[in-house]
């Protein structure tokens, strides 16, 4: 049911006031009362959408991995060449987190809902998808020479590890990084991953 404040419904809104709050105090730090506060929300309104903070944080990071999976994969499958997928995709990675910096400090510094938490079930099942849609595009890459065959947990540190630890310095007050600095990540994001 949509209110009057913004004509966005409640759970939008205790959506939305969770990932400022999350984004600036972080989840253990944030307390129902905040999150409340920051929506603008009754108590009643909270507990009708939502059971509990983990519930509104097992939403938020289930739906926020979904939208970073969604622009990777869109981003990736444009690409039929290796290395101008490697390098999209670091770019594509640096450009997410600077146009979504609140929802990208989320997926950079809170630990993933388990599977037996809120969220965790489809951040499993969002995750097991993304995989298997990475893994069709490299494949032939890798079958044809221009790839390295690496475990996924190697593959993602390769790739876009740098990238991650610039954005992580960058949120912490780092400058925002350059065209020329990104375009190194992605060289260097190229050479580890190349045969």
């Amino acid at each position: 049911m949509k209110s009057a404040k913004n004509g966005r419904d409640g759970r939008t809104r205790i959506i939305e006031g969770a990932l400022r709050r999350f984004s600036q105090d972080g989840v253990s730090a944030s307390t129902l009362a905040s999150l409340r506060e920051e929506s603008g929300v009754s108590v009643g309104s909270f507990y009708h959408h939502f059971a509990s903070k983990e519930h509104v944080f097992g939403v938020l990071y289930s739906e926020t991995l979904a939208m970073y999976q969604e622009a990777f994969i869109a981003e990736l499958t444009r690409h039929d060449d290796a290395r101008a997928g490697i390098e999209g995709i670091v770019a594509l990675h640096m450009a997410w987190c600077g146009e979504h910096p609140e929802r990208a400090r989320l997926l950079i510094s809170e630990r993933p809902p388990r599977r037996e938490e809120p969220g965790g079930a489809e951040v499993a099942e969002s995750r097991r998808t993304f995989f298997r849609q990475v893994s069709d595009w490299w494949r032939p890459h890798m079958k044809a020479g221009l790839l390295k065959p690496v475990h996924p947990t190697m593959c993602y540190v390769l790739w876009l590890g740098p990238a991650q630890e610039m954005c992580r310095l960058w949120f912490a007050g780092a400058h925002q990084p350059t065209d020329e600095e990104i375009k190194e990540l992605g060289e260097a994001a190229w050479a580890g991953l190349r045969m």
